[in-house]
């Protein structure tokens, strides 16, 4: 197997399996630590959309570069990464007594090694489709195996985790994605970077040039107006949408008392969705202008949310629709579709980076992403807050999805500064 893909796989799969311990914690959070509705929303927050709040704090300037590690510039972040992880999840089952703020300490923790990780294998993607002659359907299948190794491991997580929910305690959970964590660890050490095959960089300047380098490269890629304007669209297509997600699974569990399997049927559906988009990506559509993609996720994201409307105020149910089979297909779905967005503008960046600059460029919009999340998840707080809807009363949810899904549509206004690159490439075949 190409060690790309090797590597790769791995790690994604490893990320995409850290649903397996965050379902356990959310029902950790609400039932063992009985939390309300807005503090498990904040708290999910941290898990939401592959990204983590601290990612920002990872040096993304030196992403590109990865200072080198005993002459390896790449692999040695994905072994600290998934030390992290492995360290964060075993200390949280082992620990006798967890504290709140111990546990967001060890979940930060945990959140910071997956950014490493993710970044670093973000860059790898990014310099290996460098070496195809810049080839944008080489880039994009390796970006979508990437995508289908995560989704798989998510599938079998999100499906694990609604069955063992109820026969293992949370602890034992996160002991078990630690292990796996670890494993990961000691694969990636024993792998050696020179047979990804990535050129060697001749240069005998020091670590501070270096850095003053990686600081002008990425200076340079960010004023080009196809590339932070693009970031900025995504950014605002999630950091202005309010989430509810804290809220529907209060409202799914405590309010219609659905099983902890269903929660986990419903997510096992959104990975599988995802799987779904990232083959048919790869097959169907990654020609196809980014921009009309973006446009038709975004407004489909809005429908599934007016869609959610019905089902809180019970229409869907009194035309024969069990809620238990609403969740496990629209919820899943809806959960993942912001998701969808991110794969072809992951395609688009690679394409327009100009070449050394891939993997800091990646770094900024995982980082940009990160602070967006965050945005979208203090503004769901406030939006539930506004209508009134609590761990007991959830009469203003169907008020709050309609103001969601509003607030979805706006970045549609300029959708216009997503680049059609697919013209330019024909232009320049001409």
């Amino acid at each position: 197997m190409d060690p790309v893909k090797l590597v790769v796989g791995v790690g994604f799969w490893v990320q995409g399996f850290r649903c397996f311990p965050w379902m356990a914690v959310n029902f950790f959070l609400k039932d063992g630590l009985a939390l309300d509705p807005s503090t498990v929303q904040l708290l999910d927050d941290l898990r939401q959309h592959r990204s983590a709040p601290e990612k920002p704090l990872y040096p993304a300037l030196l992403s590109n570069c990865h200072l080198p590690i005993r002459r390896q510039r790449r692999l040695p972040y994905v072994a600290i990464g998934a030390l992290l992880q492995a360290i964060s999840w075993i200390s949280i089952a082992i620990l006798p007594e967890i504290s709140i703020a111990t546990l967001a300490f060890f979940l930060l923790l945990s959140n910071l090694g997956a950014s490493i990780t993710e970044v670093a294998n973000d860059a790898i993607i990014a310099e290996a489709g460098k070496q195809t002659q810049n080839s944008p359907s080489t880039s994009a299948s390796l970006q979508s195996f990437s995508w289908m190794s995560g989704s798989s491991a998510g599938i079998i997580g999100n499906l694990l985790g609604g069955i063992v929910i109820n026969r293992l305690s949370p602890l034992t959970i996160f002991l078990i994605f630690g292990l796996i964590a670890l494993l990961q660890f000691f694969f990636i050490v024993s792998f050696n970077e020179n047979s990804l095959n990535f050129p060697k960089r001749l240069s005998n300047s020091s670590k501070s040039s270096s850095i003053k380098k990686q600081i002008s490269d990425i200076s340079f890629a960010l004023k080009k107006p196809e590339i932070y304007r693009s970031i900025a669209w995504f950014s605002a297509s999630i950091g202005m949408v309010p989430v509810l997600t804290g809220t529907m699974f209060f409202y799914q569990t405590e309010h219609l008392n659905l099983d902890s399997s269903v929660i986990g049927l419903s997510k096992v559906f959104g990975q599988a969705g995802l799987l779904a988009w990232s083959i048919a990506y790869n097959n169907k559509f990654k020609k196809t202008s980014v921009r009309k993609l973006l446009f038709i996720l975004q407004v489909t994201i809005a429908v599934f949310m007016m869609s959610d409307v019905f089902f809180v105020k019970g229409i869907y149910k009194d035309l024969g629709v069990p809620d238990s089979v609403y969740v496990t297909i629209f919820s899943g779905l809806l959960e993942v579709l912001f998701i969808f967005k991110l794969l072809p503008l992951c395609v688009l960046l690679a394409q327009l980076c100009p070449a050394g600059c891939e993997g800091s460029v990646m770094a900024f919009l995982m980082s940009a992403m990160a602070l967006s999340v965050i945005l979208s998840g203090y503004l769901g707080v406030a939006l539930a807050s506004l209508v009134g809807v609590s761990s007991g009363d959830f009469s203003g949810l169907g008020v709050g999805i309609v103001i969601q899904a509003a607030f979805t549509l706006i970045p549609l206004c300029w959708i216009s500064w997503i680049p059609e690159m697919e013209k330019r490439v024909e232009k320049k075949e001409e």
